[in-house]
């Protein structure tokens, strides 16, 4: 397998998080990655039997993504994407400037055959039951009905392979669970995705169903996708917070956290995004994992376990061939 390229510099907390997460991603699961970024922090790495990739710029959170893309060619985000397309590495990972990666992996990777538009697949917890895929999640803010359709065949292959789910239950976001519901993108994707054999289409599904058992890929416009990521995002931070301040109050406060926190830990460790890595951009010519910004060691090192996984099983040969229209 070719080794992944990891974007050294990307996120909030880069270098420091990063190379922590694939030091031990190359103890823990035997990783071979390529180490992008600045000559000073990553030509040390050498000595420790990494590979690296020297590059003169870095593209920072705030840079504009399109203009980042073209104007800073030696950017260690754009060079992870053009190592791709070079056949050195399998995929790329960054937890840095999301619109500049999708911008670069789009650019310099390309689309795969017949693919209208990539999209973001994210991963969401929930408890006791397998994650659902959201997608898109951002990537598209406005799409076009048959462009739905590709999402729902690259979701459901998306998360098969990663789950190892045979036959993906796949639902398009709207405003009511009875056919005919919804604005006049989800009225006219109904009938397409309806239509669709490589699909298990169950209709529409609601906004509380995301993290419920009874889907397993959530289909829907960029724009739509990333309010519903942000605020269960927000929901799950504030329930924590309320919950733990609760516990805590009061005189027997100390002893009321002690007796929840081995019920609550392994929970929050199931809703902690960090346990997924990322975001993958489905629809590009290689893997392309899109970190959270403020991501830890833990999510550097699940975004390439998750990475590895998915050339293992060949995920985008499995793409093109799942790609109808």
């Amino acid at each position: 397998m070719l080794p992944l390229a990891i974007d050294v510099m990307g996120g909030d907390n880069a270098p420091g998080v990063v190379i922590e997460g694939a030091r031990r991603a190359r103890a823990e699961l035997d990783a071979k990655l390529i180490l992008v970024g600045m000559a000073e922090v990553v030509e040390p790495l050498a000595d420790e039997g990494f590979e690296v990739e020297v590059t003169q710029e870095v593209i920072e959170m705030h840079d504009d993504p399109a203009s980042s893309v073209r104007n800073k060619r030696d950017s260690s985000l754009v060079r992870c994407a053009e190592l791709v397309r070079e056949q050195r590495a399998s995929g790329m990972i960054s937890a840095g400037n999301t619109g500049a990666t999708m911008a670069s992996a789009l650019l310099k990777m390309g689309r795969l055959p017949k693919v209208a538009r990539p999209a973001i697949a994210t991963t969401i917890p929930v408890p006791d039951f397998t994650p659902t895929v959201v997608i898109d999640s951002g990537a598209n803010s406005e799409v076009m009905a048959p462009w739905l359709v590709q999402f729902a065949e690259m979701g459901s292959v998306f998360s098969s392979e990663l789950f190892s789910i045979k036959s993906p239950r796949v639902g398009i976001l709207s405003i009511g669970e009875e056919k005919g519901k919804g604005n006049l993108l989800v009225k006219e994707a109904f009938p397409l995705l309806e239509s669709c054999d490589r699909i298990n289409f169950v209709g529409n599904v609601e906004g509380r169903d995301v993290m419920s058992d009874s889907v397993d890929v959530v289909v829907c416009d960029g724009f739509t996708g990333n309010i519903v990521l942000k605020t269960l995002e927000g929901a799950m931070r504030v329930l924590a917070k309320v919950i733990f301040e609760r516990l805590s109050s009061g005189e027997d406060g100390p002893e009321l956290v002690n007796a929840a926190l081995p019920k609550l830990l392994p929970l929050m460790d199931e809703l902690d995004a960090d346990s997924y890595g990322g975001a993958m951009l489905l629809g590009v010519k290689g893997i392309c994992v899109i970190s959270h910004g403020s991501s830890s060691p833990k999510a550097i090192f699940n975004a390439i376990a998750t990475s590895m996984r998915l050339v293992e099983h060949g995920l985008v040969q499995k793409l093109i061939n799942a790609v109808s229209i």
